[in-house]
């Protein structure tokens, strides 16, 4: 008997130990598969890599074919029979694809654009097939092969192989419509509008299940995970409980069964992005915004003497003229949309320097509560410094404020030693363009006026931006040139938005696999900021309430809501046993709406998508959503705008040589293509639909989006000179690579100092993940020096011998 007890009490110590070493061992296995199929990608060329793969695939066709009529083998036959069917059709493409990618590079040492960008994510679908499937060859004789998990991989690589091909199609299209050297799709705006609505009827779902993230380094994708999770857990709660820390309470109830079922949440992911507002990103995305989670992201960031939330007073003021400073210009305080009304910025600096504690300064902070005590006063000051950087946060337009950017801003001012201002300019879709634009500028210039109570004696200034933020780095510039006051000594732009109009490019082509910035978020995102989108059911109490409001007031009823939540998710988990006891059953509809778990989900399909919804025609899906049109408010453009450009202000072109080059290259899409532009897809094959119905998504961009303080790079070539030194660093798999490529190629043909640099394997926003893996926090880093080359001041010129 003691000896049986003493067994017993050592099993739950041993047990727990086993699941963690069994969870240890399983991410091990899942990184060292990822570096295998990496391995595999670098070491092939493309036709090679497809040669090996379909080998693989016909022979284990075969085996499964030989193994008699069980159901698995049948499916397992099948999907290997997609496998080389997909692969061979798809390597012709890719071979024209990348035999003319060079042509859009922005010089030799830069090879990076969407077309190198899809033949790369198609390259790590083909290399991660071609390791399943030695895999499935070595092992599937064994005793402990798992058939039914091999197969739901492969099946789910297969749909995403498919959709990458129909990928590669429509990139082959804009290749052969656009004109010579152009990346964005510059016919009629009706084509591109057809284009934009054939294009997004395509099944996204397969990527954001267990595909989720495949193409971006291996330490991203436990964090992709996390976040899917969390955004489908918060869409299934979201206008159900109409409160913001219930909501995330409520969710973390009911991620479960999305963390188990892959295919549950890559359906249901993709039934959010298609179908749900800006309202509910901006929610979600202003989550990090919570005190609690911005608190333990300040832990683990660096320690900062300063960091103090400013609001500047709606007063105007006199700036002197760059070519003349006994003249000034009056810099008049934000009126757009909402009136004169103060600007928020956030003061950030590794020490505390001369001017910080002045009582003009203290007589500006705002309180954050507990965070204000961050300043306290020291006996000794730094002096100030010879610089300052003036940053602008990303978000899309419509979401996060500085305090969700502090973590790294803190890195950057130990690491650079200068003070940092980050402005929190207001959002859309209630301040929509050109509102934003304006606080920006205003606190810009108020920064440069002022930089001695910011502890900086402002020799040098960098504007410093990401993503939205870059885009605004460059329209203040603009803006500071247009009025005549100084503008910044450099920009460093991290994957900016140059481009808000509703076009395609062959990047742009890829967020329909990105899962950090779908197609259909992005285009509401920008439609929001133009002004279009206007629908918002939340209530005006929320909306004068603000997101702390929201927070203290969730607060008093966060049990209840815990306990409602506790019963959602013990039903949940039932309904889903059920379900699979079941699976012929008609699903319950709630009254508020229908869950993809229970309506989408219960269809059955083959491994190559051949449901009814998913087969339909793209005559079909348009009648569908043909009732959907999106209105556009007439909007009016900013006081200095220039107007629309001519054709004649704006050249994407190539060169004379250049484009004869590129004409010289594809004679076979010259004339065959050009004429087969109509129809995307060769005969006999058939991408997966959604089954998601009509996407709700702006389809025709708002006039105001040809603004070139919206879109700089449309602006006109004299617009564009006056900018100072840029540096981009952008990310080779972003849907906004082009942006980047295309702008710097703009500069570059102007004579305008720029450089791009281009990161790998990397997603959109990776700033905000600087310390997540080693891949990101470099990426941070080479950001930081292109920062400190624009602080850098110039030396003294060589004497000439």
């Amino acid at each position: 008997m003691e000896s049986a007890g003493g067994t017993g009490a050592a099993g739950a110590p041993a047990s727990k130990k086993d699941k963690e070493g069994s969870k240890s061992r399983s991410r091990r296995r899942w990184r060292k598969v990822k570096s295998k199929a990496s391995r595999l990608m670098h070491s092939m060329d493309l036709r090679t890599m497809t040669q090996s793969l379909v080998t693989l695939a016909e022979d284990n066709m075969a085996f499964f074919l030989s193994q008699g009529p069980g159901e698995t083998a049948r499916r397992l036959s099948g999907v290997f029979a997609g496998v080389r069917e997909q692969a061979l059709g798809l390597e012709p493409t890719l071979g024209r694809l990348l035999g003319v990618a060079h042509l859009f590079d922005l010089d030799a040492e830069t090879p990076a654009n969407g077309y190198r960008s899809l033949v790369h994510t198609a390259r790590c679908c083909l290399a991660h097939l071609l390791h399943k499937s030695r895999y499935v060859a070595s092992n599937r004789r064994s005793i402990f092969f798992r058939a039914s998990h091999n197969l739901a991989e492969l099946e789910a690589y297969l749909a995403a192989l498919t959709q990458l091909r129909a990928l590669a199609y429509y990139a082959q299209r804009l290749l052969a419509t656009n004109q010579p050297g152009a990346l964005f799709f510059e016919g009629d705006e009706g084509l591109t509008a057809d284009f934009l609505r054939e294009y997004i009827t395509l099944h996204k779902g397969c990527f954001y299940g267990r595909c989720l993230g495949f193409q971006f380094t291996p330490a991203i994708r436990p964090f992709l995970q996390t976040i899917s999770i969390g955004l489908v857990s918060f869409g299934e709660h979201y206008k159900r409980n109409e409160t913001g820390l219930s909501v995330t309470a409520s969710s973390l109830f009911t991620s479960g069964r999305f963390a188990i079922d892959p295919e549950l949440r890559g359906a249901e992911f993709e039934r959010i992005i298609q179908n749900l507002d800006v309202h509910f990103w901006k929610a979600f995305w202003n989550i990090t915004e919570m005190e609690v989670l911005s608190s333990l992201a300040n832990m683990a960031s660096a320690t900062v003497r300063v960091s103090r939330l400013l609001s500047l007073p709606p007063e105007a003021f006199e700036m002197p003229l760059i070519t003349d400073p006994k003249l000034t210009v009056t810099i008049s305080p934000p009126l757009a949309h909402t009136g004169p009304g103060p600007v928020l910025i956030r003061l950030i600096s590794y020490d505390l320097r001369e001017g910080q504690d002045s009582e003009e300064l203290s007589s500006l902070v705002k309180s954050e509560g507990p965070r204000s005590l961050e300043l306290r006063p020291r006996p000794q000051q730094a002096p100030r410094s010879p610089s300052l950087v003036v940053h602008i946060h990303g978000g899309g337009f419509v979401a996060q404020t500085s305090k969700s950017h502090e973590p790294y801003l803190k890195s950057w001012a130990q690491e650079l030693g200068v003070p940092i201002v980050s402005i929190d300019y207001s959002l859309a879709p209630e301040a929509p363009f050109p509102r934003a634009l304006e606080e920006c500028f205003y606190a810009y210039c108020w920064a440069i006026k002022h930089c001695a109570l910011l502890g900086s004696t402002g020799e040098r200034i960098c504007l410093a931006g990401d993503s939205a933020g870059g885009n605004l780095c460059f329209t203040i510039s603009l803006r500071a040139a247009a009025y005549g006051v100084r503008v910044p000594d450099g920009i460093m732009a991290a994957y900016p938005a140059t481009m808000l109009q509703s076009t395609a490019s062959p990047s742009r082509l890829l967020s329909l696999i990105d899962p950090l910035l779908p197609l259909s978020v992005l285009s509401k995102c920008v439609s929001a900021y133009a002004g279009g989108e206007t629908e918002d059911h939340s209530d005006s109490d929320q909306k004068a309430l603000g997101m702390i409001g929201l927070v203290q007031r969730d607060t008093a009823l966060l049990f209840r809501d815990l306990r409602l939540s506790a019963s959602s998710w013990l039903n949940s988990f039932l309904e889903l046993s059920r379900h699979k006891s079941h699976p012929k059953s008609v699903p319950m509809t709630e009254p508020m709406r229908r869950s993809v778990s229970e309506a989408a989900l219960a269809q059955p399909e083959d491994p190559l998508g051949t449901d009814p919804l998913k087969s339909l025609t793209l005559h079909d899906l348009s009648l569908r959503g043909s009732s959907e049109t999106s209105d556009t408010s007439e909007l009016s453009l900013s006081v200095e705008a220039l107007g629309p450009s001519t054709p004649s202000d704006v050249n994407f072109l190539l060169g004379p040589e250049d484009a004869r080059e590129e004409v010289e290259a594809r004679p076979e899409l010259s004339t065959k293509d050009r004429g087969h532009s109509g129809a995307a897809f060769p005969e006999g094959f058939h991408p997966r639909r959604s089954s998601q119905g009509p996407t709700r998504m702006p389809l025709y961009s708002s006039p105001i989006a040809k603004n070139p303080f919206m879109s700089p790079l449309l602006a006109p070539d004299s617009m564009l000179q006056s900018l100072p030194p840029v540096h981009i660093v952008a990310c080779a798999l972003d849907p906004l690579l082009d942006d980047s490529v295309m702008f710097a190629r703009r500069l570059r043909s102007l004579g305008k100092p720029v450089t791009l640099r281009v990161v790998e394997d990397l997603p959109h926003g990776f700033l905000s993940l600087a310390a997540l893996c080693r891949e990101t926090r470099q990426a941070a880093a080479l950001c930081v020096e292109r920062i400190r080359q624009v602080l850098t001041l110039p030396g003294p010129a060589p004497p000439r011998v």
